[in-house]
């Protein structure tokens, strides 16, 4: 790869940590992070962030417009597929019966698995839509703000 390409990589990458993070996730880097952060009590969405072009243009913008809602995750995390990858695969640990898929979503109750958000169910879709599916999942498991 050309040194321009990884800068270019690098550019995209901060840009995009530095978009979820403006939101409001707190990101995880490690695997220590994702354990103390996944087993904490309460409802946990996780955004799975990637730098695909879905992930860019409807993933992070449902991100941070579904939790301005009457019910919403007490906690918000991200890991960034691809970057931090041993994070992710802690993450990805959590949300069984679901094979890796990024961008995505997964919401957890103490720790469990309730529901997720798949790439498939992202990618080809607008904004709105994947808010939609985030707030329907908001209104099964989580207390109102």
């Amino acid at each position: 790869m050309s040194m321009d390409f990884n800068i270019f990589m690098n550019d995209v990458v901060r840009q995009a940590r530095q978009e979820i993070s403006a939101a409001g996730y707190e990101e995880l880097k490690t695997p220590e992070e994702v354990e103390e952060a996944l087993s904490k009590k309460g409802t946990t969405l996780v955004m799975i962030n990637s730098v695909c072009g879905c992930a860019g243009g409807i993933a992070r913008p449902a991100a941070s417009y579904a939790i301005h809602y009457d019910k919403r995750p007490d906690h918000l995390v991200t890991v960034f597929a691809g970057q931090d990858k041993e994070a992710t695969e802690t993450a990805r640990s959590y949300f069984t019966g679901y094979p890796p898929s990024s961008p995505s979503f997964a919401l957890l109750k103490d720790g469990k698995i309730c529901s997720m958000v798949e790439r498939h169910q992202i990618e080809g879709y607008d904004p709105a839509t994947v808010v939609a599916k985030l707030q329907q999942e908001f209104e099964k498991y989580c207390e109102e703000v």
